[in-house]
């Protein structure tokens, strides 16, 4: 995707969101509960430009696969686009707030961010990851104005 310059976050990066993407992520995460819900955020230099709303063709309340033509279809689209992958997104439903083994271990996208939806009573926390090594770093989530 892309020139892969800019796509290259650090610690210090952070994910910038709308108030209309946070929004939308929340309103999927809590209609797929008690399953995981997953997506995919694209756009440029950590600037949220569009949320891609996944199925989970698992259906679990642990896991999360994204159903491939889904997925291929909203990569195909960030092509055309001229966007990267910032982040992919999941949610865990029963907890953890951040990255389980399961996650640290299947992130395949180094360059992208693992953004997590974990849900105590009814309120959704929402936290942001850079994996490295097997290891989490967190990384700020800014919401900022509707355009």
């Amino acid at each position: 995707m892309g020139s892969g310059n800019s796509a290259a976050l650090s610690a210090e990066s952070y994910l910038a969101l709308t108030h209309a993407q946070w929004a939308a992520m929340e309103a999927h995460v809590s209609a797929e509960t008690p399953n995981e819900a997953c997506g995919l955020i694209a756009g440029h230099n950590g600037e949220a430009q569009h949320i891609f709303l996944i199925e989970n063709e698992l259906k679990s309340p642990m896991r999360y696969r994204m159903a491939p033509k889904q997925q291929l279809d909203a990569f195909m689209d960030m092509e055309m686009e001229g966007w990267e992958l910032l982040a992919i997104y999941h949610s865990h439903p029963n907890g953890p707030s951040g990255p389980s083994q399961t996650d640290l271990a299947e992130a395949f996208y180094s360059e992208a961010l693992q953004v997590i939806w974990s849900r105590t009573g009814e309120r959704w926390l929402c936290r942001a990851f850079l994996f490295e090594n097997k290891e989490a770093a967190e990384v700020e989530i800014r919401i900022g104005e509707d355009e």
